[in-house]
């Protein structure tokens, strides 16, 4: 299982520019509405310091990151909840994943047509919003007229779900999304069971032009503010110039960006910022020649890491040896951590923390 960001916007905001920037993808990228009818989907490396100190601490062949996925998908436009534009592809596409980056655009360019006739950025994230909680709402309406059946047949465990619904149709109803409403007993597996979609975490990626990299943060902390969600995270990024930096080698791109004054780039923290809000926590094994980031939520256990690995070590599990990061990096190496006692035995109910160095011993199935 991958976690998937799903990136959605208006038309012509630059979604599918910040889908190449991140993934060294080839989407289409055109001067006109709906440019994007399928879906694209790419991987972009997570940025890890600890996976570069593991490797030059053990001078592996192989390093291997963990990656996030990306899925591109058709712009959407005032209506969509009511299949305007490709509206009811479009939300049957973002149904599935994990969270949303909701690309603004902040630029201005002639040659590059809104939909709207202007750059508006706050008008766009409010259509953008209320197009998922109409969506959501209908998906609400719908449940409640199953669930009311359910209680007409005397379910009693139905009674409660109304509730709940009623609860959340009011606020849905008033403009709150999902993420914001408060809802008694609507956990989140609920509301992903139901396929809600203002539940998802979110994250501003907010497109800004060339002249206006060096007021990016500033940009993005004053549309927060105006939006009222100031606990949320935006990332400033110049897509356009982040694409054509790909096409350069690593050399010429750290000479260009210091020049440019971008840093590392708004690509970089965006991954990071996807991880955050995913709950996400990156643990490593090295095994033979290759040293490996893996993904995991945080609060899971020692068994899931092993399905991460390989099915046959979860079904096979027997036990883990964990080494901290941060023991690794002070014992200088795996032999000096075993001879310090500081590998710790664990069974399948350990929950992995981030950072955790994990060999996994299992019982291989035999043919008979």
């Amino acid at each position: 299982m991958g976690f998937v960001c799903g990136i959605i916007g208006m038309p012509n905001v630059g979604k599918s520019t910040v889908f190449n920037a991140l993934t060294g993808g080839s989407a289409a990228v055109s001067n006109y509405p709906f440019c994007t009818v399928s879906p694209n989907r790419g991987t972009a490396p997570v940025p890890d310091q600890r996976l570069e100190m593991l490797g030059q601490r053990l001078s592996p062949e192989k390093l291997t990151p963990t990656f996030i996925e990306f899925l591109d998908v058709a712009g959407l436009v005032e209506g969509a909840s009511r299949g305007e534009g490709l509206g009811n592809t479009f939300l049957g596409h973002i149904r599935a994943v994990d969270a949303l980056v909701h690309v603004v655009r902040v630029f201005e360019h002639s040659d590059i047509a809104h939909v709207s006739g202007k750059v508006d950025p706050m008008r766009d994230v409010g259509l953008v919003e209320t197009e998922l909680i109409l969506a959501d709402l209908e998906i609400v309406e719908r449940r409640l007229e199953k669930v009311r059946r359910y209680e007409r047949l005397g379910q009693k465990e139905a009674q409660e779900e109304i509730e709940t619904l009623k609860s959340l149709r009011e606020q849905l109803g008033q403009g709150v999304s999902v993420r914001d409403a408060h809802v008694k007993g609507l956990p989140e597996e609920r509301w992903k069971e139901w396929g809600l979609l203002t539940g998802k975490p979110i994250l501003y990626v907010v497109n800004i032009g060339e002249d206006q990299v060096s007021e990016g943060e500033r940009i993005c902390n004053e549309m927060l503010q105006a939006l009222g969600v100031e606990d949320s995270v935006a990332i400033p990024v110049c897509a356009k110039l982040e694409e054509e930096l790909l096409r350069l080698d690593p050399t010429e791109q750290q000479q260009f960006r210091e020049d440019l004054l971008l840093g590392t780039g708004g690509l970089m923290s965006l991954v990071e910022a996807g991880y955050r809000i995913l709950r996400l926590i990156t643990f490593y094994t090295i095994v033979g020649k290759e040293v490996r980031a893996w993904t995991l939520r945080d609060g899971e256990t020692l068994y899931s890491a092993a399905g991460r690995i390989h099915t046959d070590m979860q079904r096979g599990f027997i036990r883990a040896d964990v080494l901290p990061f941060e023991e690794f990096v002070r014992s200088g190496s795996e032999h000096a951590a075993r001879e310090k006692g500081l590998i710790k035995v664990e069974g399948r109910d350990f929950v992995v923390r981030d950072g955790d160095i994990v060999r996994v011993r299992f019982q291989k199935e035999t043919a008979g």
